[in-house]
């Protein structure tokens, strides 16, 4: 009777069991380590070749009042791109975009839109065919602003005055936030020997904080149509007690959000290390 023949192990497995065998042998003769610094490159998520000029025209800000969303954005905006990007940037005025959105006839809404109603008591300012809050606290209160992003007549005009730019242009909303729960941190604690111990405990906090909702729309300045958006959400809280200026905050949380935003215009490398025996 012929026996069973035997199972074959695929090259897969005999490798995986190999490389355990030699880590193993390694850590037991006291094989040091060192790390080696890599470098990934991303590519970006737009083509931008066809521009040699970006303008950041200006933002639909709203939020709180202790910082001005729009003027700052575009200040830092500025600031990053000209020392990580290729594009040349145009100083120019921040283009009135509020203003844009309600007299602009492009905006017109549909007719069963038109009975749209601001929030947290902020009052419709209504032109014939368009109906946008003027004060802007929550998401919802830039919705009706998105029509402005659809206007290629005027974002065409606008890349015809600027020698056809990339154009950055969004929406921002920065406003405190608050909640309240259960957190859990690191207490150090000593026992009657003096060791010392790390236990996590839980306990009931009071935070404050900020909300930072961008979103970035990026327009090619010859034609005025959209070529890419992208929208984030980033927040930060603090212990109810810490009084954190809101402009610190702001600067906090955009520090996030810089390469996300970079990343969308040219190559990003992220950077890392390796660990390798010797």
């Amino acid at each position: 009777m012929t026996a069973p023949a035997a199972k074959k192990r695929s090259p897969s497995v005999a490798l995986a069991v190999v490389s355990a065998m030699v880590a193993a042998v390694a850590i037991g003769c006291g094989t040091s380590y060192y790390e080696i610094p890599i470098e990934t490159p991303i590519q970006p998520k737009m083509d931008v070749s066809p521009f040699q000029r970006v303008l950041v025209a200006g933002f639909v800000a709203g939020g709180t009042e202790d910082v001005d969303a729009n003027q700052e954005t575009v200040r830092l905006l500025r600031s990053q791109l000209r020392t990580k990007s290729q594009l040349k940037v145009i100083d120019a005025d921040l283009l009135p975009l509020m203003d844009v959105a309600h007299d602009a006839p492009a905006a017109t809404p549909p007719a069963e839109d038109h009975a749209s109603s601001g929030s947290n008591g902020s009052t419709p300012r209504v032109i014939p065919g368009v109906a946008l809050p003027t004060q802007i606290k929550e998401e919802k209160d830039l919705e009706p602003y998105e029509r402005l992003f659809a206007n290629t007549a005027y974002w065409k005009r606008i890349g015809e005055e600027f020698q056809n730019p990339l154009i950055v242009t969004g929406t921002v909303l920065f406003s405190p936030h608050s909640r309240s729960g259960y957190v859990q941190r690191d207490q150090e604690v000593y026992d009657s020997f003096g060791r010392r111990r790390v236990m996590p405990v839980r306990t009931y906090q009071e935070r404050k904080g900020f909300i930072l909702r961008p979103k970035f729309v990026f327009i090619d300045g010859r034609t005025g149509a959209t070529l890419y958006s992208e929208s984030y959400r980033e927040e930060i809280l603090y212990n109810a007690q810490q009084n954190t200026p809101a402009l610190s905050s702001y600067f906090e949380l955009m520090d996030r959000l810089v390469p996300n935003f970079l990343s969308a215009l040219s190559s990003q490398k992220i950077k890392g290390t390796r660990v390798l025996l010797k």
